[in-house]
Parts: structure tokens; C-alpha cells; sequence
């Protein structure tokens, strides 16, 4: 049996003893004896028994160990042309004194602090305090319009929220102190106090609510960590819901911080001491799990990037900080790497750098398109490993596992599950499918550490929205198969099947002949309501920069093209050129968005869009070309 087979195995069969001894990666206070027991929803829960602090074991014990000198961060900020070095000492020190601050004004273990800040050291630093106090945070990703923070701070009730005093883009400055005062205001919850970061690009004018970061600092008695059960929570995490409401993802402090380490063994191959790197937002899941936690608990050196994938300056951006900072391994989501193909399609910037120093490139956070995927195995020498998680499970749920056993790859699969990921197929009926038949992803219980275990304040949506579609396993929500190699494949997600006069067929899967087009940088394909066939795919894509060729005819190649790999049963007569499409901040195109527009539905103006101007260029070429109901749909 191989390594990785032995491995899941013992995951899978023996989960306590297995799970038990990967706590041993972690200093803990008093070491768990009772690793897993069940909640009265008959839910999972780790490490109830334990006490540690995530503080200690990512920053303290490493001081204790002798890493005081060592980079804990590397901080780069192409848009304010400033990079700061942060130690272990340092940060251990900055965090107590920030901590200290906090706990001047009330802040207590299990009190909740809403963290609305940039990508800078100190939103790190704000985060590690509260944990160090045993206090619960909850980031908001910066520039979040005043309504989505103002329904987050309501949700979460924080005694204090801390914020920077602005945001930097490529070319402006996003003052965050009206945002605040405006959250606030709308908020039927009002914070004790509001604690503002000041950055020299704008200096924000305080209230009577409001504290000088520094001011307070200067005044704090350093605070040590405060020693936490296994099973209390560390953060409350956002994430979009399906009643328009955001769901507060709560995760553990134990689990957590066991998982995380495994991990950064097992998938990501990086020892104490070498340099990781996450092109993310503390905002979402992969900054708090690969920028802010797991480095650290690891005792590596992470970098805070606060830059763009191009234009700050060019396309060349991350070949420049994985060779400046020697990165070990490197993680970012397949839409910066889209972009950068669509501005540098030859990669031409990476000739300008070595990296030799870096092993392995990670990409997850959407789909990894085989066409994308194949644009990086050219360019790259090492190996491009896609792999699969959620904001809901904290830490990836399928990879391949470069530190554990490598395995060749195959584009557009995540690779096999984690072990502790007991990743099945089932049909509508709950019947599990065979190799190469799609169906719904889920996992069956117990969950592994590290994954959420509730819905903030809501117990019963944390059951309905995940447990009760197949009881006994947790729903994704992602559509996939598992080919005869045991190799997962998503499709995407289950409302991204569309059904054509009877046929069930897969929008990622017609994705995949568009994206392969030469002249095709990024694509979407959607379904969209038809009299006759009951829905009908419509692809929306952008050319790659330099494209010179007439719209008609990429238009009938791609046509053809999905026509010849996938068959006239798609019906897939339809293709959008724009120039941009509706994203999230974090890289997810808003499939769901363009649905709605098509079939001339009412459509909000989503918090995490990031760009507005995106949604009138599509709603004008589908009123143009006479889409669906696109003509009827408006903004609400």
C-alpha cells in the first residue's frame, strides 16, 4: 500500500487514534485526552479536553525554540512603495502590546472584535491579539460597503471593531473611517469603541468612539495568552448565503490549529524556517488559514502582499516576490494567473527572475481550467498542483499531497482527498455513484479538525444548510466525479448543471472547451431559461490582449468547437464577447449574477463585486444580442 493509501486509510478507520497523534505537531497547555466526541446535534467536535492559545503556538513557543531572529513576515506594498521585515520577537512583542490595548478597553475572552483593515502587518497583529486574549474575531474584508459591515457587526455583536484609517488601490486612496461611522450608524449593535490603525496615505479624524492605534499602544501593559478550550472558537468567518443573509462560519481553536500544521506538512512541503507564500486577502479563508495562521504555527516566514497579480507594477509582480523573498511554495487562485496570461500571454516578465527557489505552485479557491493549467505546465519547472477546499472547511478537502507522496497530475482534478476527508459521489437519491458518473461532492461524517462547527448564533442553519441533504454527510454544494485512478474532479457548483431538453450537462465542462481557445483569456458559460428546451448555455468571453481577429469569427469557432468535443446535444449556439466580467474580490466569477440578468430577473449589486462597472457591460451586450430576458432585468 502506499504512503498517501496507508495514510487516508488510518484517517478514515481510525480517526482518534490518527487525529491524536497529529496534535502532537502542537504546544498545547494541557494535551487533549479526549480528541473526539459528538455535540448534541451529532456533530463532530475535536480536542474538547485541551488547552492551548494559537498566540503561543504560533508565536511565543517559536521565541522560546530560538526563532527570534527569524522573519515571521515579509511585508511588500507595491502601491504604497513601502516592504517592512517583522521577526518572530517582534511580532510576539507587537501583538502582546496590541493585545494589552484591547484588553484596556474591555475586550475579554470570548467577547467578539471586528477587524476591518488592508493588507498590512498590523491587521495581522490585530488578529493574533485577539486570539492571544482568547477573544473571537471576525475580519471584514476592507472597502466592504457600510451596509454589508453594518449586517456583520450586527451578527457578531463586537465589543470593539479596529480598522486602518484607509485602504490603497493601484491608483487611489479608500478612506474607511465613513464606511465605519456609517456601519455603525446603521448597526442596531453599537460597539464599545472603534480602535483606527493611521496609515501617512490618509490620516482619518477620530470620534468620541474612537481610538489612536498607536496612542493606545503606547499606554498598554503587554498581555500574556490566555489558555482556550480545544473546542472554543477562534474566528467567525462571512461567507455569502443562499437567503441573501451572510453566514458566520465558526472555527475551532484546536482543530484548527492541528490541521493547519498537518497540512502545511503533508500538502505544501514547507519545513520550519522556509518561506510561504499566499496572494490572498486576510479578508477571506486562505488569509486566515496560509497568510495570518499556518506559516507561523509551522515557523516558516510568511509574505503579506499588498499588491495586485499586474498592474502594480506589471504582470511580472509574484515572479518578482517568490525570487526577492525566496519562496518555498506558492499560493494564489487561478483568476490572478488568468490575468496575468491575458497581459503576458508568452511570459515574457518571467524572464526577468529566478525562481529556482520555489517547488511547487498551488492554485485553489475556484476551478483550475485545464486550459490555465496547461499555460502554467509550460511555463513553469515545477509541478502546478490544483486542489480543492472551502470556506467552510477551513483547509483543503483534496490535493495532491507534495509532501506526503507526490502523484502525477491531471488537469481539472483536485487530485485525491485529504486524508480525514472521506470524499464520496451520490446521486439525488443518496446512492453512491460509480468512476466517471457525476453527482453531488460530499463528505461523509465525521468531519475532520479544522472545519467549521456552526453557523455564528445559528445552530439550526448550520444543520439545514449543510447536514440535511444526505443525512450523515456534509454537502458541499459542488458537483463532481471520481475517475477509475480515484481522482477527484469538480465540475463546479450544482446549480451550474444545466438541464437541456432533458439532458443534464455540465456549464464547467463547455467552460473548458471555450477556455482552450488560443484567443480566449477568461470565459463563462451560463444556462439561461429557454420555452422550448427549458434552458439553453450562452458562453461570455474575453480575448487575450493583442487579439486582432473579427468577433464573428471566434464566435463560430468556439461554436464549432464545443460542437465537436462535446456534441450538438449542448445546443451551445451563443457566444458574448466583453471586455470584463463580474467578479468577486477574491476571483470568482458571479455565474449566478449573469444568470440573473439573462433571464431578465431583478439583480442586486452584490458587497463582494469588484467591479461595478463590470455587470453594465455585460447587460449591454445581452441587450444587444437580444439574450433571454436580458432586456427586462434590472438593479434593485
Amino acid at each position: 500500500m502506499s504512503t498517501y493509501a496507508n495514510e487516508f486509510r488510518r484517517s478514515i478507520e481510525q480517526p482518534e487514534s490518527f487525529w491524536a497523534e497529529q496534535a502532537r505537531r502542537i504546544p498545547w497547555f494541557k494535551a487533549p485526552t479526549q480528541i473526539l466526541h459528538y455535540d448534541e446535534a451529532n456533530h463532530a467536535r475535536w480536542f474538547a479536553d485541551g488547552e492551548l492559545n494559537i498566540c503561543h503556538a504560533a508565536l511565543d513557543h517559536h521565541v522560546e525554540q530560538g526563532r527570534g531572529d527569524q522573519p515571521a513576515i515579509f511585508w511588500d506594498s507595491p502601491v504604497t512603495d513601502s516592504k517592512r521585515t517583522l521577526t518572530y520577537r517582534e511580532m510576539r512583542d507587537q501583538v502582546a502590546s496590541f493585545a494589552g490595548a484591547l484588553k484596556g478597553l474591555g475586550v475579554e475572552k470570548g467577547d467578539r472584535v471586528v477587524i476591518y483593515m488592508p493588507m498590512v502587518p498590523e491587521a495581522l497583529v490585530a488578529m493574533y491579539a485577539c486570539a492571544r486574549l482568547g477573544a473571537v474575531h471576525s475580519v471584514v474584508f476592507g472597502g466592504f460597503a457600510p451596509h454589508e459591515l453594518a449586517v456583520r457587526i450586527e451578527d457578531a455583536t463586537p465589543k470593539v471593531v479596529v480598522a486602518a484609517s484607509c485602504g490603497v488601490e493601484v491608483n487611489k486612496v479608500l478612506p474607511y473611517k465613513g464606511i465605519i461611522d456609517s456601519a455603525v450608524e446603521q448597526s442596531r449593535h453599537k460597539p464599545d469603541a472603534c480602535v483606527i490603525f493611521q496609515r501617512e496615505q490618509h490620516t482619518a479624524e477620530l470620534g468620541e468612539r474612537d481610538h489612536d492605534w498607536a496612542t493606545l499602544v503606547a499606554q498598554a501593559e503587554p498581555a500574556d495568552c490566555v489558555p482556550v478550550k480545544g473546542t472554543d472558537p477562534l474566528y467567525v468567518l462571512y461567507t455569502s448565503g443562499t437567503t441573501g443573509k451572510p453566514k458566520g462560519v465558526v472555527r475551532d481553536t484546536g482543530g484548527y490549529a492541528v490541521a493547519l500544521a498537518y497540512s502545511m506538512d503533508v500538502i505544501y512541503d514547507v519545513a520550519p524556517g522556509e518561506v510561504f507564500f499566499s496572494a490572498s486577502d486576510v479578508g477571506w479563508v486562505v488569509g486566515h488559514s496560509y497568510i495570518v495562521y499556518a506559516p507561523l504555527l509551522r515557523g516558516c516566514t510568511s509574505v503579506v502582499y499588498e499588491g495586485k497579480p499586474v498592474k502594480t507594477p506589471d504582470a511580472g509582480a509574484f515572479w518578482r516576490l517568490i525570487s526577492e523573498y525566496q519562496v518555498k511554495s506558492f499560493f494564489t487562485a487561478p483568476t490572478a494567473f488568468r490575468a496575468i496570461k491575458k497581459e503576458d500571454p508568452e511570459g515574457k516578465h518571467l524572464e526577468q527572475y529566478d525562481i529556482s527557489c520555489m517547488k511547487a505552485l498551488f492554485l485553489a479557491g475556484e476551478r483550475l481550467d485545464p486550459p490555465t493549467f496547461h499555460w502554467l505546465d509550460d511555463l513553469l519547472d515545477v509541478p502546478v498542483i490544483d486542489h480543492w477546499w472551502q470556506t467552510e472547511s477551513g483547509w483543503p478537502i483534496a490535493a495532491n499531497l507534495h509532501g506526503l507522496e507526490p502523484m502525477p497530475t491531471k488537469a481539472g482534478s483536485a487530485t485525491v482527498p485529504v486524508p480525514g476527508f472521506d470524499v464520496q459521489i451520490l446521486d439525488r437519491e443518496g446512492e453512491q455513484m460509480g468512476a466517471m458518473e457525476q453527482g453531488s461532492v460530499v463528505i461523509k461524517q465525521p468531519m475532520p479538525p479544522g472545519c467549521l462547527v456552526g453557523v455564528w448564533g445559528d445552530p439550526q442553519r448550520f444543520h439545514s444548510a449543510y447536514m440535511t441533504a444526505f443525512p450523515g454527510y456534509y454537502l458541499t454544494g459542488d458537483g463532481g466525479y471520481v475517475d477509475e485512478d480515484g481522482y477527484l474532479f469538480i465540475m463546479g457548483r450544482t446549480d451550474d448543471v444545466i438541464n437541456v431538453a432533458g439532458h443534464r450537462l455540465s456549464t464547467g465542462e463547455m467552460e473548458e472547451v471555450v477556455g482552450a481557445h488560443s484567443a480566449v483569456a477568461e470565459c463563462a458559460v451560463i444556462g439561461i431559461h429557454d420555452a422550448l428546451k427549458g434552458q439553453l448555455p450562452i458562453g461570455l468571453v474575453i480575448p487575450k490582449d493583442g487579439f486582432e481577429g473579427r468577433e464573428d469569427d471566434l464566435e463560430q469557432e468556439l461554436i464549432a468547437l464545443v460542437r465537436d468535443k462535446i456534441g450538438p446535444i449542448a445546443c451551445f449556439k451563443q457566444v458574448l464577447v466583453v471586455d470584463r466580467l463580474p467578479k468577486t474580490r477574491s476571483g470568482k466569477i458571479l455565474r449566478k449574477l449573469l444568470r440573473n440578468i439573462a433571464d431578465g430577473k431583478e439583480y442586486g449589486v452584490p458587497s463582494t463585486i469588484d467591479d461595478p462597472a463590470s455587470l453594465q457591460d455585460v447587460h449591454e451586450a445581452m441587450k444587444s444580442r437580444d439574450v433571454g430576458a436580458a432586456h427586462e432585468s434590472r438593479q434593485v
